[in-house]
Order: structure tokens, then C-alpha cells, then sequence
């Protein structure tokens, strides 16, 4: 059946404030405007190398939604399932970003409750949703934010689900937001919808108390529950501007696991975003592909590696920039230093 998009996700969108280059929150005297939120910030990238996308949220019906909706749909993404608060106490969450620099690392304050997203409701879309997408994302940072968004999510999950859209999700796991005890028990309610599930290491072991190393952690959840792609990034630390990023992924039908040299010494000017980036590329990659899983591997580790290298949340890239990152991280032989 033909849908009118390829992937939709349901999120909120944030204002990011952040200090120029590496000035602090607390004695800086101007922040630079952009925008954010991790179901936005993934489906741009998919976007960007070709998709048709659309966001699922809620703002206020004033400038600052406005100037939100026009981000949206300046990243190429639909506003066609925005909605607006007319309340008078409508608001746009804020988060306040700073850069770090070794040994100083980065710092984030959340200005985000009662944010115009919490009242989104199910009677706020018509039916037609459902059956308008290919795939449909969120993520635990969505789940985390309200009762009534949680009820919401997971009721659109169903629904979706019902109408044959694949499931994607995404732990992202934010203790500020709910204690790794309530985030199992909430997640674990919807993992018999999810088709493609992404979770860390380190979050499976702290947030569903795994054992094993990655891969047996990985294949547990495919036993568990009917999900059948688990993708896991590895991501090594070295200090705040230079990291080692790669990934792992594991279809349960052919029960193999995928992996590549990961991408080492990535200059990084803004790691904000790079997770969400390496979800583009992986729906990217299975979406646009038929289920390749080398090259939804390979998209996205070559997404959030580039992710890494640019200001702000969003992703900033073309299919052309991305298939050349990865021909290139793929090279044996010597590599041109400027593209032209």
C-alpha cells in the first residue's frame, strides 16, 4: 500500500541555547538559538539523505512555536501533524548547552516542565494517521516526559503497529527525566510492538539489568520479545573534542551480527545529536534499502560520526557527502584532503 510518508516520529521539539564557542552558561552574556529534540533531530538526517519525513508534537501558538515550525520546515521535514497549545500557559521547553573542553566537560540545564508537548493527545490527530507512514520512531525520552504523553505514545504505538508500520525506538535513556527502575517497566510494555530497538550497552545493563557481554545482551532482547533488528553504539570517550565512535548491529532473522572498523579520532565540535544521528542513517539504511544491515551499519556510523563534526543538534548532510565518508572510510589507499 502506498503511505504518504516513510517515517513519521513523535517527539517534543526544544529551544537549545548555547554560549559561543567554549563559554560557560554562568558568565557568558549571549546564547545562539537553534533547535532540538531527539525523535526531530533523527528523522532530519533521514530526511536529508532522501526520505520523506514528518514530526508529531505539540507547541505553543506563539513565536516561539512559530519559529520552531519554520525550523521544521526548513530541515525539509512536514509540519503536517503539528499542533498548537492556545492556552495562555503555553510553552516551549528550553535546554541550555555548553561545550566542554578537557578536563571540563559538557554541561546541560533543562527548562522543560509543563512544556505545551505534555498536553498532546490522541483526539489532537485524525485516524488517518496511522495508516499515512511506512515506519514510525520514538523514543524513552518521550515516554519519560508525562503521564499523559506516555499514554499517548504508547496508544499511537498500538495504533500504528495495527495499521503495519514498523516500530522503531529508542531507549535514550535521561535520568533526570525517570529512575532506570520506572523506565524498565514502562519499556518493557511496549518492546512487543518494536521492530527495530536501539539501546546502549551500558543502558541494557543499568535500565534492564543485562548480563553478558554486548552481543548476548543484544540477542536477549530479540528472545524476549518478537523485535527483530537491535542496534548498540560503541562509543569511546577520549576527552570532549576527540572521540571513537562505532556500532553494532543484530538481525534476529538471520541471527548474525554486523560490524566495521569503527571511525577513530573524530575532531568533535558538537557531540549533541550524534546518537540521534546514527538512528538517520540505520532507518535510513533499512528503509531505503530493503533491510540491508551492512549498509544501514554503515550509514549510520558514517551519520553520527559526521554529526559530531557540526554545531547544534541537527544533522547537516546529502546522501552524496555521506556515501563519500564511507568510500573513504572504507579506503585502503590514499585519501584526497579536500573534497573538490
Amino acid at each position: 500500500m502506498k503511505r504518504d510518508f516513510d517515517l513519521l516520529a513523535l517527539g517534543e521539539l526544544m529551544l537549545r541555547l548555547s554560549p559561543s564557542d567554549n563559554e560557560r552558561i554562568r558568565r557568558g552574556d549571549t546564547f545562539t538559538k537553534q533547535v532540538g529534540g531527539a525523535e526531530f533531530n533523527a528523522i532530519t538526517g533521514v530526511g536529508m539523505l532522501g526520505l520523506r519525513c514528518g514530526i508529531i508534537s505539540k507547541l505553543p501558538a506563539n513565536d516561539l512555536g512559530t519559529f520552531i515550525k519554520n525550523r521544521v520546515r526548513m530541515s525539509g521535514i512536514s509540519d503536517d501533524y503539528l499542533v498548537y497549545d492556545e492556552e495562555r500557559d503555553a510553552r516551549l521547553g528550553v535546554y541550555y548547552y555548553e561545550n566542554g573542553a578537557y578536563p571540563r566537560k559538557p554541561r546541560i540545564v533543562y527548562d522543560r516542565k509543563n512544556s505545551s508537548v505534555n498536553k498532546i493527545s490522541l483526539d489532537d490527530f485524525d485516524e488517518s494517521l496511522y495508516a499515512s507512514t511506512r515506519c514510525f520512531h520514538t523514543s524513552g525520552i518521550t515516554l519519560a516526559l508525562s503521564q499523559q504523553v506516555r499514554e499517548t505514545a504508547i496508544e499511537m504505538i498500538k495504533r500504528f503497529k495495527s495499521h503495519g508500520a514498523i516500530i522503531s525506538f529508542d531507549v535514550n535513556f535521561r535520568a533526570n527525566l525517570w529512575s532506570g527502575e520506572e523506565a524498565k517497566a514502562c519499556i518493557e510494555q511496549i518492546l512487543p510492538y518494536v521492530d527495530v530497538f536501539f539501546c546502549s550497552e551500558d543502558t541494557a545493563r543499568l535500565t534492564f539489568l543485562k548480563g553478558g557481554d554486548v552481543k548476548e545482551i543484544m540477542k536477549s532482547f530479540t528472545k524476549d520479545y518478537p523485535i527483530s533488528v537491535v542496534a548498540s553504539t560503541q562509543r569511546i570517550v577520549h576527552s570532549p573534542k576527540r572521540h571513537t565512535f562505532g556500532s553494532i548491529i543484530y538481525s534476529a532473522k538471520e541471527d548474525c551480527y554486523f560490524e566495521e572498523e569503527p571511525y577513530r579520532d573524530i575532531e568533535v565540535v558538537d557531540r549533541i545529536g550524534s546518537g540521534d544521528a546514527y538512528i538517520s542513517g540505520v532507518l535510513y539504511g533499512l528503509l531505503s534499502h530493503e533491510w540491508d544491515y551492512k549498509r544501514a551499519l554503515e550509514y549510520g556510523n558514517a551519520t553520527s560520526s559526521l554529526k559530531n563534526t557540526i554545531p547544534g543538534d541537527l544533522l547537516d548532510t546529502d546522501l552524496k557527502e555521506i556515501n563519500g565518508i564511507i568510500r573513504e572510510h572504507q579506503a585502503t589507499g590514499r585519501v584526497s584532503e579536500m573534497d573538490r
